[in-house]
């Protein structure tokens, strides 16, 4: 590589900087220290700029001196440098009311002014740089996309963006810090329904732990729960609490009705009726669900759902994983992909995305006006494949089980 950089040693754009490897950000602001155009875009060493990229999307940036960032659409490709697909985002001048899906950290552009004066990267991030200038754009600039595809990016199998839990958590730490930072008050409700006492999966446990006081445990870990509830028809149900959670100031037992347990029936009229009967000092903010059958959803991944109802601006979140899966369905004359799911061109919008059910989370301000969970700009919190697994029977918890004696 020094041989190649070498050859553009006098060349009058080029400004040429060694260093040892010091992060992913530490680099950024080195970069952005020496830079010294109006605006700095990031290009990874596997990936490549399509012609006239960089004019695209500065022409842009000249139109609007308001606008901070501006960012393409995209090819995938492979390592050998074949296009795969195109990904095409939404029109962010049209559609785009709830900014929760953040640009592609490497080729966005950016007015470099708007990003000193925001104080550059974050060095205590070694990853998803990309993510944490967005979080930090989004509330102080405009920013926009263009529809046009206009750099290259390859799928190996060593690409960071394979490492799903380390960004998840890496995204959810970058979260939690500009909770902190903006000062933002989300104080909530944690909520645990169980439909029966005598559930089956009531029965089974992880390490002599019941999965329900695993989710008690787990919610009163959540550094912003200041109430836990276990709502359940059956009094009985308390037997089978642990003392020291009864005893915890923050937990109480929540006698719900027996229409409200009923299946197929929403979760509405349960947090309803938990408003109307707990006595609290001081307002919160949201309320949240956790389903027992998720045993690896942990506390920080709970907590994350609440910052991102927050940081986002959403009334409601829900807890998803992308279905990258063809789906069919059959037209009478045999079956069919639906969604344009097996052309070349893969429109954002039609995304799919299955809701898992292991954590839902509604600002209270908004559930008492829809007078529902679901309601209005519905977030997303995504969930890693271990978070989102549940277990329904004794062999779900054996996989479980052989989860954790991996880690």
């Amino acid at each position: 590589s020094k041989d190649i950089i070498e050859k553009y040693r006098n060349h009058e754009k080029v400004e040429i900087i060694y260093q040892k490897n010091k992060g992913l950000n530490v680099t950024n602001n080195i970069a952005l220290r020496a830079s010294r155009g109006k605006y700095i875009i990031r290009l990874d060493a596997d990936d490549y700029l399509l012609e006239d990229a960089l004019k695209h999307l500065s022409d842009r940036l000249d139109s609007d001196d308001e606008l901070g960032l501006v960012f393409p659409d995209y090819f995938h490709v492979t390592k050998d440098g074949a296009k795969i697909e195109r990904i095409t985002r939404h029109d962010f001048s049209e559609d785009v009311s709830l900014y929760d899906q953040a640009a592609h950290g490497a080729c966005t552009m950016i007015r470099v002014k708007f990003l000193k004066a925001l104080g550059g990267y974050n060095e205590s991030y070694n990853c998803q740089d990309g993510y944490e200038l967005w979080v930090k754009f989004i509330r102080r600039h405009k920013v926009e996309n263009l529809n046009e595809a206009l750099f290259a990016y390859r799928q190996h199998g060593s690409n960071l963006t394979t490492n799903e839990q380390r960004i998840l958590s890496t995204r959810a730490k970058i979260n939690a810090d500009f909770i902190e930072d903006f000062k933002i008050d989300n104080e909530c409700l944690i909520v645990i329904p169980v439909r029966s006492s005598t559930d089956a999966y009531l029965k089974l446990k992880i390490n002599n732990e019941s999965l329900l006081n695993l989710k008690i445990r787990q919610a009163l870990d959540t550094e912003s729960a200041r109430k836990v509830i276990v709502s359940c028809p059956h009094e009985k149900l308390v037997d089978q609490i642990d003392h020291k959670f009864i005893s915890n100031p923050k937990f109480e037992f929540h006698l719900r009705s027996a229409d409200s347990s009923r299946l197929n029936t929403s979760l509405d009229s349960t947090l309803q009726e938990i408003l109307q009967s707990i006595n609290l000092k001081n307002p919160l903010q949201a309320a949240l669900f956790l389903d027992i059958r998720f045993p690896l959803t942990q506390s920080h991944t709970i907590q994350d759902a609440v910052n991102t109802l927050f940081l986002f601006k959403a009334d409601s979140v829900i807890s998803v994983r992308a279905e990258n899966n063809l789906f069919f369905q059959h037209d009478g004359s045999g079956m069919k992909a639906i969604l344009n799911q097996d052309h070349f061109t893969k429109l954002e919008r039609e995304a799919i995305y299955r809701n898992i059910g292991a954590i839902s989370a509604v600002k209270l301000d908004a559930f008492k006006k829809y007078k529902a969970i679901l309601c209005g700009k519905v977030g997303h919190i995504s969930l890693d494949k271990s978070s989102a697994y549940k277990i329904e029977n004794p062999t779900d918890l054996s996989i479980v089980e052989h989860i954790l004696s991996l880690a």
